[in-house]
């Protein structure tokens, strides 16, 4: 079915970067066909003069949520798309955790599957298992590997063009070869779970990385005589670093910092797990046992963080808080992140970008979520 046709009006919008007051936006066919400020081409089909317009927000590393994660059997997808939804992000990644090859393989292909019926599902994101033991954080040690090039082909194979991108550590035998075997495959490559140099973080971003997996998280920190993977991401204007801004992953002042440094290639992620929009108690993220506290999913015993609770709308709220300007702080989440994936037909409101949008009020929470031109 073709999307109706659509003209809205606004207090404000972020039209092309850059917010403006008294902003009008009209679709058709689910694609952006005019915009502008002032008085509209005709009467709008609905008018929101207290709400903010922005582009729908662009999750490039998700793995689940409402007690369903993309590795189960079988993951809840419209639960977790409605969530999504409602929390603004109108595009997503699927993210699967490390997990023994044979088991890993069925399901990065449901995965893909279901990317291939949903056009809201960006792809399918491997955070693992070419992951660095030093660095795993919530992932299971005994199912991480080297990308052997059997591994590697199996996966593209599995994946059947769905294959978004993949984390690797780039200090793992074989990864620098693994890294242009993806890239060439258009896979895009992350750095992250990683203890690596500098000089070998800049030698994967040489072979075609050009992510870092939630920057300052799973890598060491940087240190004045030791930059590590952050001081080389941030350095280099081929890559753009996801950020977990819960608050808790990395410090406010820290966030407001890493905006500063690399301005335009920071993109808010949320790797929000299944306990996403679910109250404290016990969960899982792969097989690894999960407990959640104020929001903050741990893994039981070692008290390492496993992934987060965090929803992109709660990210933006948290930069604004921290003293990040809000068109700084939704760009982060719209067009860095589609920019990263190459996707000029996202992340934007300008003619002839999807017409995917979110309205927030005051608050900064959504009160309107558009895929396509179609409100969700």
């Amino acid at each position: 079915m073709t999307p109706p046709s659509l003209l809205l009006t606004a207090g404000g919008a972020l039209l092309e970067g850059v917010l403006v007051p008294d902003a009008w936006l009209q679709s058709e066919g689910g694609v952006i066909t005019a915009l502008g400020q002032g008085a509209p081409p005709r009467s709008p089909d609905l008018a929101l003069p207290d709400a903010t317009l922005a582009p729908g927000f662009v999750d490039l590393h998700c793995h689940g949520a409402l007690g369903s994660a993309f590795d189960d059997d079988e993951p809840d997808w419209a639960a977790i798309a409605a969530f999504r939804s409602a929390h603004g992000a109108t595009r997503q990644a699927v993210s699967l955790v490390t997990a023994p090859l044979e088991q890993l393989l069925p399901r990065v292909a449901a995965a893909a599957a279901a990317c291939a019926a949903d056009g809201a599902l960006l792809g399918v994101h491997l955070e693992g298992p070419f992951l660095a033991d030093s660095h795993r954080g919530a992932h299971d040690p005994a199912a991480l590997q080297a990308p052997t090039p059997e591994s590697v082909e199996r996966l593209l194979e599995a994946g059947d063009g769905r294959l978004l991108q993949v984390t690797v550590a780039p200090e793992l035998p074989d990864a620098l070869d693994a890294i242009g075997s993806f890239t060439d495959a258009g896979v895009l490559v992350a750095v992250g779970h990683t203890g690596a140099d500098a000089d070998t973080v800049r030698a994967a971003f040489d072979a075609g990385a050009t992510l870092l997996t939630h920057a300052c998280n799973g890598m060491p920190p940087m240190h004045h005589r030791s930059p590590g993977p952050l001081a080389a991401a941030l350095l280099d204007a081929r890559v753009t670093l996801e950020a977990i801004a819960d608050g808790e992953h990395v410090a406010p002042e820290m966030l407001a910092l890493l905006l500063q440094a690399a301005p335009g290639r920071i993109a808010l992620v949320t790797d929000a797990m299944a306990a996403a929009g679910m109250a404290d108690g016990d969960s899982r993220i792969g097989s690894l046992d999960v407990r959640v506290e104020q929001g903050l999913p741990r893994l039981a015993g070692s008290g390492a963080i496993a992934g987060s609770t965090l929803t992109l709308d709660r990210a933006i709220r948290v930069l604004v808080a921290a003293g990040v300007p809000l068109e700084t702080a939704l760009d982060a989440a719209t067009r860095a992140p589609a920019d990263a994936l190459g996707r000029d037909d996202l992340g934007t409101l300008r003619v002839g970008a999807r017409a995917d949008l979110v309205a927030l009020d005051a608050r900064l929470e959504p009160v309107g979520v558009w895929h396509d031109g179609v409100r969700h």
